[in-house]
């Protein structure tokens, strides 16, 4: 079920140092996180457990922090495993975090994991994506979403935002279009802007600029939807069996010290009505529930 995997990064690909010409300071990226997650140094210092002029020096590249001050400080800015081995190589230290493969001997236990939680949410949707929204596997089910996705969405990694954002994707069958398109890209922004990723804000730059379908009409019974349920948007599409509403929930793995695992994510689809039930149970063959 693991259709596609996420490559492995070699030792070489971190290398030991930075371009000695072009050297990048660990107390600018330090300083850059700190900003982000607005900190002044005083409240950073204090939860890292260090004094203020400290870290001051640090940023400033007046002081040389330990290998325990970096880790210190990258989680108590919650910078994630990726980034904190940036950080590292900055100062001039080792990577504290290895990245596997997910097709890697070592990772037989996750890819069992996610197989499993795949398989024992159907017939309802279930997907597993990456830091940047690829996807990484999917159940049978997903199919009811992808249905008539043409190839070029799909092809070499379909990415989430594309799948649902692109006129020619989901978007052409969403019932809430603009709602969704709405919370989807403010969830993007948030995320490019929580982590700095620049490949996270080309992502939204491009899925903003996307033209909306020609039936994409702005639901008139929005109001009506969200006084009737718990979830403010969920996913209404239209399909063969009719519409279909849903709503995600989104899983990850507790305390990892891998890379690639610390990206993974499971987004779970869940009915939000019975007679979306009884229709994705329909089209798996099974019967309706009692």
């Amino acid at each position: 079920m693991i259709s596609e995997v996420m490559a492995p990064v070699t030792e070489r690909a971190y290398g030991r140092r930075m371009n000695a010409a072009q050297p990048v300071r660990v107390g600018t990226l330090l300083r850059e996180w700190r900003l982000r997650r607005r900190l002044s140094q005083l409240e950073l210092a204090h939860a890292a457990g260090t004094s203020p002029r400290h870290l001051s020096c640090v940023e400033t590249g007046r002081a040389r922090p330990s290998r325990a001050m970096v880790l210190r400080l990258a989680a108590t800015l919650d910078v994630p495993l990726r980034d904190r081995n940036t950080l590292l190589l900055a100062a001039d230290y080792a990577p504290a975090y290895q990245e596997s493969g997910l097709d890697d001997e070592a990772m037989a236990s996750i890819r069992s994991a996610l197989d499993t939680m795949l398989r024992a949410h159907e017939p309802y949707p279930a997907v597993v994506v990456d830091r940047w929204w690829d996807v990484v596997a999917g159940n049978r089910a997903m199919d009811v979403l992808m249905d008539g996705v043409p190839a070029h969405l799909l092809d070499p990694r379909p990415n989430v935002f594309r799948l649902v954002l692109h006129p020619e994707g989901l978007a052409s069958r969403l019932v809430n279009l603009h709602e969704v398109r709405e919370l989807f890209l403010e969830r993007l922004l948030r995320q490019a802007n929580a982590s700095g990723d620049g490949r996270l804000r080309a992502l939204h730059d491009e899925v903003s600029g996307y033209p909306l379908p020609a039936n994409a009409g702005r639901s008139a019974t929005r109001a009506a939807a969200r006084r009737a349920s718990p979830i403010e948007v969920p996913i209404r599409v239209r399909t063969p069996e009719g519409e279909l509403s849903m709503f995600s929930t989104m899983a990850t793995f507790g305390a990892p010290a891998d890379v690639t695992l610390s990206e993974l994510a499971i987004e779970l689809f869940y009915p939000l009505d019975e007679f979306t039930t009884r229709a994705l149970r329909g089209m798996a063959g099974l019967p309706p529930t009692p």
